[in-house]
This record gives C-alpha cells, sequence and structure tokens, in this order.
C-alpha cells in the first residue's frame, strides 16, 4: 500500500473512532432534551407523556438541589434501560401514595455522582407532575450490603430515598454496596 493509501486508511480510522466516540455524548444530550420535552409536556397536559414513540418509561418527578446544581427528571422505573438515561422511580414505591418512602436510584458516575458531596442539611425539593414542591431535608447517609441488609422503606412517613452504587470511585460496577441518602419532608 502506497503511502497516501496508509495515511488515507489512518484518517478514516480515526474519523470513524471520533464519530463512535461522539454518537454516545450526542445521544445523551439528545435523550435529555426529549425527556425535559416530556416533563413540560407532563406537567401540562397532566398526562404521562413518553420522551419518544418507544420508550418503556416516562417522567414522573423532577429532583433539584440548587447546593448541588442539579436538576434531573425522574423516569418511571428503575432498570438499566431506565437509568441509562436518568434517575429511576423504583416501581415498589408508588410515589403518589402517601405518605410513603420514595426510592430513586440512579448510576453513581452519571445522574447521581452528585451525591458523593451531599451531606446531611441538605435540601432537596421534589415536584410532581400536577407540579406540588416539596421540600426535603438530608436526615441519614448510610453505606448498605444489599447482601445482608434490605434498604428500609416505610408506608406512614413521607420520605425520599436516592440510591446509587458504592464506592463512588470504583473501577468495575455492580456489587452488593449501595449508599443511602435519606431525605425527610
Amino acid at each position: 500500500m502506497s503511502r497516501a493509501g496508509v495515511c488515507w486508511l489512518v484518517g478514516l480510522i480515526g474519523l470513524a473512532a471520533f464519530a463512535y466516540g461522539a454518537y454516545i455524548p450526542i445521544k445523551a444530550e439528545l435523550a435529555q432534551l426529549l425527556i425535559h420535552r416530556a416533563w413540560d409536556e407532563s406537567v401540562e397536559t397532566g398526562e404521562q407523556v413518553k420522551p419518544w414513540g418507544w420508550a418503556d418509561m416516562h417522567p414522573v418527578l423532577r429532583l433539584q438541589s440548587t447546593q448541588h446544581d442539579q436538576d434531573l427528571i425522574v423516569l418511571s422505573g428503575d432498570t438499566g434501560n431506565v437509568l441509562a438515561f436518568g434517575p429511576g422511580l423504583s416501581g415498589e414505591t408508588p410515589y403518589v401514595a402517601a405518605p410513603s418512602s420514595m426510592m430513586i436510584s440512579g448510576h453513581r458516575d452519571t445522574h447521581f455522582d452528585f451525591l458523593e458531596h451531599i451531606e446531611v442539611g441538605d435540601t432537596i425539593t421534589i415536584t410532581t407532575i400536577d407540579n406540588t414542591k416539596q421540600a426535603f431535608r438530608v436526615s441519614n447517609i448510610e453505606v448498605i450490603d444489599t447482601v445482608n441488609q434490605d434498604i428500609t422503606l416505610t408506608d406512614n412517613l413521607i420520605e425520599l430515598k436516592l440510591v446509587t452504587c458504592f464506592p463512588f470511585n470504583a473501577v468495575t460496577a455492580g456489587g452488593s454496596l449501595r449508599y443511602v441518602v435519606t431525605a425527610t419532608l
């Protein structure tokens, strides 16, 4: 192969690598735009609006923390497909039933990376689709080994449980340790 051919091939491979690397962030940004649009439409109409036609989730809550510069749309469900696009409300905890726990899960290295810096006393605001706002104050932070202990949920107290994998800087994802931030009204 000629020198020009090798340069052309290396350039083509570099361009392909760049395009593949840019695809994921571009897809993530587009998804966030669509999720926020679906949230706005859900608030306006009071209906469950999917961010795209084939989505297996829809926006259910807005989670905000001004102290940590966070404004997240929480999606229905907490499967891997949902958590790839944002934090998810566990199906085990109906968010409209009051009083009850609301358990929201998110990935430690994306949407819930801010939990590493959250402290007892910090404020988290939840907004529902009917535009009702509730302010929660962080009351407890703990690490739970889910092999030996369940995350405690209650049906007689309005509280928020934000859950992510632990430790935050782990090289591999998964494991049984969970970082659990509990906040009460």
